[in-house]
């Protein structure tokens, strides 16, 4: 039996390749009727899925008419977006914002995701939903107007902040540290940076549930914080990966020791990272009667899926 038979909602995914879209495509299915969009849209249908065209993304929106709109698109390019701030504002702040404004005229909730980067990364505990924020570069700024835009436009929403997403599918950190790891004796790495890295899956899975339950009970729209238990420093995270894979037959030149601490200093980049992106995460747990695993288990269950002839 259809979705529509049923009376299931249509529910628009943006960025369904991406990192977090791609986990989404699977957790979202069971929901209702899912169109997932790319960049390039579906030209045979004329729907666009380019947040970097607006307006013809708001005529998808009025032409699909879907109950729920779930954007995981964005420009995340943190460095780059020095370099073209208009660029970077467009899709992280106007598209949202006229995603909301469209979600508000037909009466759907919005999905969007931000960052931790809204915040001035000072401090050395976890950020709550509430606390002053002072993105520190050009990704934070216009992920924080796009936040603001969904707000104003009185649409039913979710804000998700996460940090330090990781997938099996993409590149990412671990795999990174893993094949430097294989190639070099020595590594540096930044060791003055703390968050917990969070996994696609665990993202899309909580999305998904958070949405049943917003469904039935509106008073639970508004903004959450969604990251993995724990903490850690890049250094840390390294260390624990390449851990992992030495336990279990992957051959590395690195020994531990030689895996040295580092300041942020150490690797200037045009935009400035924040140094705490902790997340608080007790508003969402609470909401949604949820529990965020430690960030350990999500690492070591993407090594599992990366390394696939790693022994357990």
């Amino acid at each position: 039996m259809s979705a529509a038979a049923l009376g299931l909602p249509t529910i628009l995914l943006l960025g369904g390749n991406g990192q977090i879209g791609w986990e989404l495509q699977r957790a979202l299915a069971p929901l209702g009727r899912l169109v997932a969009l790319d960049r390039s849209g579906d030209p045979g249908r004329g729907l666009c899925g380019n947040l970097a065209e607006p307006e013809a993304l708001a005529a998808s929106v009025r032409q699909l008419r879907p109950e729920i709109i779930v954007n995981a698109a964005a420009h995340t390019a943190v460095d780059k977006a020095e370099a073209e701030p208009e660029l970077a504002t467009l899709i992280n702040a106007t598209a949202p914002g006229v995603l909301a404004r469209e979600a508000a005229a037909l009466g759907a909730w919005l999905v969007h995701y931000s960052t931790d980067y809204v915040f001035d990364g000072s401090g050395t505990s976890g950020r709550a939903e509430d606390d002053p924020t002072g993105p520190l570069n050009v990704y934070g700024r216009s992920k924080l107007e796009g936040e603001g835009l969904i707000r104003a436009s009185g649409c039913r929403h979710l804000i998700l902040r996460t940090s330090w997403v990781h997938a099996a599918r993409g590149g990412n950190f671990a795999r990174t540290m893993l094949r430097l790891a294989a190639e070099r004796e020595r590594l540096s790495v930044v060791a003055d940076q703390f968050g917990a890295p969070t996994g696609a899956e665990l993202v899309a899975d909580v999305t998904a549930h958070a949405l049943r339950s917003a469904q039935a009970r509106s008073e639970l729209a508004g903004t959450y914080h969604l990251a993995a238990g724990g903490e850690t420093s890049w250094h840390a995270y390294a260390c624990h990966v390449i851990e992992w894979a030495r336990a279990r037959g992957v051959t590395l030149k690195v020994p531990l020791e030689a895996i040295e601490p580092v300041p942020s200093s150490a690797f200037p980049t045009p935009a400035r990272r924040p140094l705490n992106s902790r997340l608080a995460t007790a508003r969402l747990q609470t909401a949604f009667g949820l529990h965020l695993p430690p960030w350990q288990q999500g690492v070591e269950r993407m090594l599992a899926e990366v390394l696939p002839n790693a022994s357990r």
